[in-house]
Order: C-alpha cells, then sequence, then structure tokens
C-alpha cells in the first residue's frame, strides 16, 4: 500500500519534472529565437545606414558639380551680355559724334543763311527806298495825266468813274452770262450722259419678251341656228343677256361672229367667257343666261385677285391692301396701245428697282412705286379724271406712302414732283412703251400723230420748216435765222416741246431738235 502511494508520488514528482523542463525548454528557444532576430534587424539597420550614406555622399557629390556648371554658365552668359552692352555703348557714342558733326555743319550753314539774309535785307530795304521815290513820281504823273484828262474830256472824277463801272459791269456780266451758259452745259451733258448710262444699263440688265396683244372681244358662233338661239325670240336672250352683264352684243352679217362691246374690260371679260359657256351648254334662255353670267361673274372675280396676288409676288411688293390686289388683277384685261397694263407695270417695277441700285436708292420702295403707277387705269372708265389722279387717290385710300403716291400722280409730269422716285418711274415707263415691240397703233392712227407733231411746230413765230422723224420719235424744226437769234433757239426748242407734252398722247418721249442756218451769198464779177 505504501509503495503504490510512493510510485504515484514519484510518477506526479517525474511529470512535473517534466514539465518544467518543457517550460523551460521552450523559454530558452523563444529567447535564442529572438535574439537572432534582433541581431538580424541591427545588421539590416546597419546596412541600410551605411547605404543611406553612401547614396546621400552621392548627391552631395552631383548638387556641387551641377551647381559648378550652373556658375559656369551664368558667368558665361554674363559675359557675352556685358560684352552686348559694351558694343551697343560703342555704337552709340559713334551715333552721336556722327550726330555732332552733322550738328556742327548745320550750324555753319544756318550762320552762312543768316548773312545771306542780312545782306539780302540790306537790299530789300534799298529797293524799298527806291520804290518809294518811283511811286512818289508815278503819283504825281498820274495826277498830272488825270487833270489833263479831265481838261480834255470835260469830266469830273465822279462821271469818268461812272462810265468806267458801267463799262466794267457789261464786261464782267457777259462774262459771268458765258461762265454760267458754260458750266449749264456742262452739267447736262454730264447728267444726261450719267442718265443715258444708267437708262442702257437697266435696258441691258432687263429682258423680257414682248408684252403687245389685243384684247379680242369676239365669241365665234358655230352655226346660223346657234346665232338665232342666242339672239332668242324677238331678241328676248339677247336683251337678258346684256342686262345682267352690262355690255354691249353686236350681232351683223358676219358669219360666225358675235361681237361683244363695253368700256369695262372685267366686265367684257364676263361676258364673252358666258356666251362662250352658254353656246357649248345649248340652254339658252333667260334664267339660265342669269346663272350662268352669276357663275362666270364669281370665277372672274377670284381670278382677277389670284391673278394681282401673283403679279405682287413676281414684283416681289408685299403688304398691300386686299383691294390693290383686285385692281392689279383688273389690269391684266386693260391694254395701252396693245400692251398688256399689267405686264407693263411688272416691267416697271423691276426697272425702276434697277436704276434705283444704281443711284444708291431704295430698290424695294421704287419696285413699289412702279408697280402701283398705272393702277388708276383699273377704274379709269367708271371714275372721271385722269389715270394719274385717280391712282393717286386710289393710293391715298389705301394706305400708300407718300413716295409712292406722288410717283402715281407726277409720272407723266402732270402734278408737282416731290419725291425722288418719281422721274425713276417716269424713265422707266418710257423704257417699258418705247421698246421694240412694245406698243402698235394703226397707220391712220400713227399719221395723225406725225400730222398733229408738225402742226404744232408749225404754228410757232419763226418756224420755217418742220419734220418729223424716227417714227414720231423725233421732229427737226428749222427756223428763220432772221426772226430767231441764238439766245431764243433754246427757249423756243422748249416752248414747243412743252407745247407737245401739253397737247399730244404718246409712248416714250419726243426728242425736240432746232435748226438754225445763217448763209451768206455774195458774187465775184
Amino acid at each position: 500500500m505504501l509503495a503504490e502511494g510512493t510510485i504515484s508520488i514519484l510518477c506526479i514528482v517525474l511529470t512535473v519534472l517534466g514539465l518544467a523542463v518543457g517550460i523551460a525548454g521552450t523559454y530558452l528557444a523563444i529567447f535564442l529565437r529572438d535574439k537572432k532576430r534582433r541581431d538580424t534587424a541591427v545588421h539590416q539597420a546597419s546596412m541600410i545606414t551605411e547605404q543611406a550614406k553612401r547614396e546621400s555622399e552621392e548627391i552631395r557629390r552631383k548638387s556641387e558639380l551641377e551647381a559648378k556648371a550652373e556658375y559656369v554658365r551664368r558667368s558665361e552668359d554674363f559675359e557675352k551680355e556685358a560684352g552686348e552692352i559694351r558694343n551697343e555703348l560703342r555704337e552709340a557714342e559713334r551715333r552721336l559724334a556722327k550726330r555732332e558733326d552733322n550738328l556742327e555743319r548745320k550750324l555753319e550753314t544756318l550762320s552762312g543763311k543768316e548773312r545771306a539774309l542780312e545782306a539780302t535785307n540790306r537790299r530789300l530795304v534799298e529797293r524799298e527806298k527806291a520804290i518809294g521815290v518811283k511811286e512818289r513820281q508815278l503819283s504825281d504823273t498820274i495826277a498830272q495825266q488825270r487833270a489833263q484828262l479831265l481838261k480834255i474830256t470835260n469830266m469830273t472824277i465822279e462821271e469818268a468813274k461812272d462810265l468806267l463801272l458801267e463799262r466794267i459791269g457789261k464786261e464782267v456780266e457777259k462774262e459771268a452770262s458765258d461762265l454760267i451758259e458754260k458750266r449749264y452745259n456742262e452739267a447736262k451733258e454730264q447728267a444726261t450722259n450719267k442718265a443715258r448710262e444708267i437708262v442702257i444699263t437697266t435696258i441691258q440688265r432687263y429682258a423680257a419678251e414682248h408684252t403687245s396683244d389685243y384684247t379680242v372681244s369676239t365669241v365665234d358662233i358655230p352655226s346660223d341656228e346657234m346665232k338665232g338661239r342666242v339672239i332668242g325670240r324677238e331678241g328676248r336672250n339677247i336683251r337678258a343677256f346684256e342686262k345682267a352683264t352690262g355690255v354691249d352684243v353686236i350681232v351683223d352679217d358676219t358669219p360666225g361672229v358675235v361681237v361683244i362691246s363695253s368700256f369695262d374690260p372685267v366686265r367684257r371679260e364676263v361676258a364673252r367667257r358666258s356666251l362662250e359657256k352658254l353656246i357649248q351648254d345649248g340652254r339658252i334662255h333667260p334664267g339660265r343666261i342669269e346663272e350662268i353670267v352669276a357663275e362666270t361673274a364669281q370665277e372672274v372675280d377670284q381670278e382677277v385677285t389670284e391673278i394681282g396676288k401673283k403679279a405682287a409676288l413676281e414684283a416681289n411688293v408685299l403688304n398691300l391692301h386686299p383691294k390693290v390686289y383686285e385692281l392689279l388683277g383688273r389690269l391684266n384685261f386693260r391694254t395701252s396701245y396693245g400692251q398688256n397694263v399689267l405686264r407693263h407695270s411688272i416691267e416697271v417695277a423691276y426697272l425702276c428697282q434697277i436704276m434705283a441700285d444704281e443711284l444708291g436708292l431704295d430698290g424695294g420702295l421704287a419696285r413699289r412705286c412702279g408697280l402701283l403707277h398705272d393702277i388708276g387705269k383699273a377704274v379709269d372708265h367708271e371714275v372721271e379724271g385722269g389715270h394719274p389722279h385717280i391712282g393717286a387717290e386710289l393710293a391715298k385710300r389705301y394706305g400708300e406712302k407718300m413716295e409712292v403716291v406722288n410717283a402715281v400722280e407726277s409720272h407723266h409730269g402732270d402734278g408737282e414732283i416731290t419725291s425722288i422716285f418719281t422721274p425713276l418711274v417716269s424713265a422707266a415707263d418710257a423704257i417699258s412703251a418705247s421698246r421694240p415691240g412694245a406698243r402698235r397703233e394703226s397707220l391712220e392712227r400713227y399719221i395723225r400723230r406725225l400730222e398733229q407733231l408738225e402742226t404744232i411746230a408749225n404754228g410757232f413765230p419763226g418756224v420755217k420748216q418742220s419734220y418729223a422723224i424716227q417714227a414720231g420719235r423725233e421732229i427737226r424744226v428749222i427756223v428763220d435765222a432772221n426772226e430767231v437769234d441764238d439766245t431764243n433757239t433754246i427757249r423756243l426748242a422748249r416752248d414747243i416741246a412743252k407745247k407737245v407734252e401739253g397737247e399730244m398722247e404718246y409712248p416714250g418721249e419726243i426728242k425736240v431738235t432746232l435748226l438754225r442756218e445763217v448763209r451768206a451769198v455774195e458774187y465775184a464779177r
């Protein structure tokens, strides 16, 4: 029993000793490992320190080398700049020395001039004294001559002065008159050349087809039987047609044709279309006539307005009163010497713009003046007065500018010209009307116009003969040299032109050329 207890105790003691030895060994191993780590760390630290010292030493050496190189470079730059400054200073010194030499030479020159001026002044003083002596001698001589002249002519000084002033005045007046006439002729020639250049440029820049045509107010009738139906029993159909349309229908013996006559071109057009529809329809009686005429009138009214809008758009004239579009459309059915008035107005608008652009004026306003210049012709058969006055009233009524109103009213010279655009409209109107093929007139009217032109010229005193030439575009007037002198030729030509303007109607313009000839005949025997 005791032995077992002892053995147990020994086992426990041995176990405890084993544990103690194990723990001590563990601590010893840990201590040795930590020591090894510390030694390794110290060694690495020493190596890092050595490496840092070597690197810092290398950086120090590099810095010293760079500093020395920078010092050398800056020293060289300084020496270079110093050399340049020294060169500039030497150059400045040379310039100053040269300037001093120039100044010295100028001083010497000025001294010489001063001496020359002093000598000149002395000569001038001597000359003034000599001139004074001569003036006194001249005054004495003039006084003696004046006294002698007054004694010979028995005139006082005032009378002689008045006579001299009168002669000088006549001479000056004649010279002034000649100068004024010369300047007037030069200005007129320059203005004529400039105007001719602008007009020629305008004509060349604007090219349009000829618009000359005739409005034919006739309707073809397919047969005599249809002509009888148009007339109706005892003429009731034709009377109903005339009442509905407001036109005169002329039915004569001409086969296959019915003529429609009316001063209103739109009304005439409505009648022509209505009659054509009735002939095509075949049902001709008063009720059908009124129905067709009302329908056609509405169509023509719409077409007239559309034509006016298209014309304004073509001429690039905007913001017109709605009634003005209708008036422009009515011009499409109106002709003047065979020329369609609406196409003529569009041409005038374009021509006005071209001339306005050449003169630096407002082209848009010039187009507006040109397009509306004949607007009065749309209603001149309904309202009393000439178309310029009627057109001006319409332009005022529908809110147009005063430039447009004046151009409409005065483009034929009927009123006072207050706008710069009015002469442009007059020139463009003449260009459009007088270009070849634009207008036509009958032979009878043409001959009558030439005769009237010659009659007007022959009615002036001093006119021997006159000849209308160039299709009535010019008239040559031969005057009696004993009755008309050179100063009156211009006035007589102007008076003839004014009378032609007032008494005749013609497209474009008429040139009046007055000829005066003096012939001297003598015989040697």
